[in-house]
């Protein structure tokens, strides 16, 4: 089952720590363009790698 990944939203990749937090640039279908603070604008295929949604502080 895909995530509800949506533009906007800061994420992190599971197996990267080192690449910090991303916010997603777009989604289209399985591929997620995500901009990650220390590796820069990467594309993220969502069948292979899910994403950890970082919630936002209230």
């Amino acid at each position: 089952m895909p995530s509800l990944i949506e533009p906007g939203m800061r994420v992190r990749h599971p197996e990267r720590p080192d690449w910090g937090e991303g916010q997603v640039q777009s989604v289209i279908g399985d591929r997620i363009t995500v901009n990650f603070e220390h590796a820069g604008k990467l594309l993220i295929n969502a069948a292979v790698v899910e994403l950890e949604v970082i919630e936002p502080e209230h």
